[in-house]
């Protein structure tokens, strides 16, 4: 069976605004500057957290390679691990903009140097961090060349990191840390066509959602019901299992909720719109049930005539095949 088009949803990256945040400080006066974003015009963002794991609103990114130049001749001057963490980031930052292995790859090599330094018994939190910062790297990268060696680093990573961030001590970093483990578990369960790994992710994600509030987190709790959504929905088509995707139409359905009600920006809310819509066009193919699939054709229509200003050129084209594909089974059910 053919796998479904779906959306995740990327909450912002801490590490990188602090990576940024501190920084700026090597950087001169103009330089300095130009990391403000430019809040004159207001123009709607589509792509805004469906990027990847590397993107921040608080910054502009026009300043990562002057922050790369400044931190590379601090590190050449005078080597620290908190600079190699700081460097780290924002090369990965600039390996997401251009797609860039080899800029993904040396960010590794700089959370590994960082992690030269820091020891889990002397120094716990930076340790930590570092490896949190390590698998992230090492999932965006897994993710970019499709192979699976990075993701399984990731894993170790994020798990190293767990050693430190407990549930109970931290569950604001553990909560974060779970939500990668579930997108890094989900990637590597695609790329293995593996339902075992996608298992993993949907606990993964199922264990974030136990330290999350819709007031304190609207955004991190939107992504993870919305990705424990896409999880469970390409794991019931691989299984062909009617009742993951019932659960991944519930997912959909919460992430909605908390998405309008936390009044996040708008696209974030269509794209859930559109995840849960496909999932129940899935799921009338699979039951065979014409007035579902009747209802669904209506819901693309509803999303292509009042949304399409908030959708992105390639989802307003599945919106439309989508319909299509619903209004033919529909129709073809009723002739039959």
């Amino acid at each position: 069976m053919k796998r479904s088009t779906l959306y995740l949803l990327y909450p912002a990256n801490k590490a990188l605004e602090r990576a940024i945040a501190d920084g700026l400080c090597v950087l001169n006066e103009q330089d300095a500057a130009a990391a403000m974003p430019d809040t004159q015009v207001a123009v709607a963002d589509n792509f805004r957290y469906t990027r990847g794991n590397y993107e921040q609103q608080r910054y502009s990114a026009r300043v990562f390679e002057r922050l790369r130049e400044a931190l590379e001749a601090s590190l050449a001057a005078s080597p620290s691990a908190e600079t190699q963490n700081n460097l780290g980031n924002i090369l990965a930052a600039l390996g997401q903009q251009r797609r860039d292995a080899a800029l993904f790859e040396q960010a590794v090599r700089c959370f590994n140097s960082a992690l030269e330094a820091y020891s889990q018994e002397d120094s716990p939190q930076a340790w930590a961090t570092a490896q949190y910062n390590l698998g992230t790297a090492n999932q965006a990268l897994g993710r970019l060349l499709e192979t699976t060696s990075p993701l399984k680093l990731a894993v170790d990573a994020y798990t190293n990191a767990l050693l430190v961030w407990t549930r109970e001590a931290h569950p604001e970093e553990w909560m974060q840390t779970m939500h990668q483990l579930g997108a890094t578990f989900y990637t590597y369960g695609i790329q293995l066509k593996g339902n075992r790994q996608l298992q993993k992710s949907v606990v993964a994600y199922k264990n974030a959602l136990a330290v999350l509030n819709a007031d304190d987190h609207a955004l991190e709790l939107t992504a993870t019901h919305n990705n424990r959504g896409v999880t469970l929905h390409h794991l019931g088509e691989a299984e062909e299992n009617p009742a993951r995707l019932k659960e991944a139409i519930n997912s959909y359905e919460l992430a909605l909720t908390v998405s309008m009600e936390q009044q996040l920006p708008i696209h974030v809310s269509v794209l859930c719109r559109v995840n849960k819509a496909t999932a129940q066009n899935m799921l009338a193919q699979m039951s065979n049930d014409t007035a579902l699939a009747e209802a669904v054709a209506d819901e693309f229509e509803v999303i292509i005539e009042c949304f399409a200003h908030a959708l992105q050129p390639l989802c307003l084209r599945h919106c439309q095949e989508q319909m299509k594909l619903a209004r033919t089974a529909s129709s073809s059910q009723v002739a039959g």
